[in-house]
């Protein structure tokens, strides 16, 4: 029978379940060009109002998985793991969390974006050290897996080129924001790299793209049951963006955190234990450790004997940064010509924080991109946030800003002091909102 595209959106169009044929024929003809653009917007919408069965996101998942080459490890000697997070402000947990896995024996070929919105990119922070490539070609990316255990890297041409097509369709076609078109796009490009585990930070709260709770649970749960669908074992775990995870937003300040949380020089607390938590769980869903007690000590151990550093350290240095990076970060990240604490306009103890506020204060600095195609500085942002809870006055700040000019860091600074709500009923959430598995 001939495949009509037009049979396919009327069918999706008046709420019918597409079959696993239908849905794979559409996406291998968005990507040969039987199925055009404008054909593909009418699939996006129809999807966008009639939404998916399960059988259909799993369908779509691994047809724009199967869009582009998937890799094989198959000649590597442990557990192929991975993370993905929704996003967040403040959110560096993967830079951590890659060195860990890899000191424990997992193999970590981490694809990443950039920046989306007011949420940081890791690619964008790993583009602030100096001479690191993130985009290798596939025999750098796996001799980089192999000797220093992960690679974190961006998404390559061959990767789940559909999904590529279809989001640049959705992003201007207003349908962007439905879950099972979310789902296919986040894990198409996740199970294309071929792994054996996969864990999921679903961000909830203000800094996130999820406002609530339940939100973040329909996410979850989606994610969750389609990464499983499509042979992948996958947890979620959900946790709060109320606040920035770290006490750094902004590229270079961010890598700074992570490397002074890897070398044990300042640890976050929320950070941490995110970081741990997301660690243990990928221990047990690839098999290294199923007592989560024990994980998390394996986890911790390898931060405190500095293992997970020097992973970190081989890691950059073979992607092509300094090799005495982790050694003397301070020398190779960029600096901005003015840093200055941002005060309070009265003294006071935080009760809320805007986290999507503090966000977008970054890209006022020029440390996101309010275009796809801006240049960023990566010295800019803030550090030393104040948490939820903190004491502000003369002496202790909102935090510290680094920006390239006196207009910039103006309004950032006014920008910041709105996001930051002072006495009043404290509004502390739990890091901790919930645990979605299989």
């Amino acid at each position: 029978m001939v495949f009509l595209p037009q049979e396919v959106i009327a069918k999706k169009r008046d709420g019918e379940v597409l079959s696993k044929d239908e849905i794979a024929q559409f996406i291998s003809g968005m990507t040969k060009g039987s199925v055009r653009p404008e054909q593909a917007a009418a699939f996006a919408m129809a999807v966008y109002f009639q939404n998916m069965e399960l059988d259909e996101r799993i369908a779509l998942t691994e047809a724009m998985r199967d869009s582009g080459e998937v890799l094989d490890w198959s000649d590597f000697d442990g557990a192929i793991l991975d993370k993905h997070s929704t996003g967040g402000v403040g959110d560096n947990v993967s830079l951590m969390l890659a060195p860990i896995w890899a000191a424990l024996g997992a193999y970590v070929p981490m694809i990443s974006g950039r920046g989306l919105g007011h949420t940081g990119g890791t690619l964008d922070k790993f583009d602030a050290i100096p001479g690191y490539t993130t985009s290798p070609d596939n025999a750098l990316f796996r001799k980089v897996v192999r000797e220093a255990g992960c690679a974190i890297i961006g998404q390559t041409a061959d990767l789940a080129p559909a999904d590529k097509m279809l989001y640049g369709i959705r992003d201007v076609t207003a349908t962007v924001d439905n879950v099972s078109l979310i789902t296919s796009s986040i894990l198409s490009k996740k199970l294309a790299a071929g792994l054996d585990a996969l864990v999921l930070d679903v961000k909830v709260g203000t800094g996130a793209f999820m406002r609530t709770a339940q939100d973040a649970d329909v996410l979850a749960k989606s994610l969750v049951h389609v990464a499983n669908g499509a042979g992948v074992k996958t947890s979620a775990l959900i946790t709060d963006m109320n606040e920035p995870l770290a006490s750094a937003a902004g590229n270079a300040l961010e890598v700074k955190n992570a490397v002074e949380f890897l070398t044990g020089a300042h640890q976050d607390m929320r950070l941490l234990d995110v970081t741990i938590e997301l660690a243990a769980l990928g221990l047990g869903l690839s098999g290294i450790e199923s007592d989560m007690d024990i994980a998390r000590n394996k986890c911790r151990a390898v931060l405190d004997n500095g293992a997970a550093a020097e992973h970190f350290g081989k890691m950059v240095s073979l992607l092509g940064g300094p090799k005495d990076f982790v050694q003397n970060y301070n020398q190779h990240l960029p600096t901005a010509p003015i840093i200055r604490d941002v005060l309070a306009e009265k003294p006071g103890t935080v009760s809320r924080i805007d986290a999507r506020g503090v966000g977008m204060a970054v890209i006022v600095l020029g440390g996101g991109r309010t275009t796809p195609t801006d240049a960023l500085d990566y010295s800019v942002g803030f550090d030393q946030i104040a948490p939820i809870g903190a004491t502000l006055n003369s002496k202790t700040p909102i935090a510290r800003i680094h920006a390239a000019d006196e207009n910039s860091a103006s309004e950032a600074a006014m920008r910041l002091r709105k996001a930051y709500q002072l006495d009043g009923e404290r509004n502390e959430s739990e890091l901790f909102h919930g645990l979605i598995t299989a």
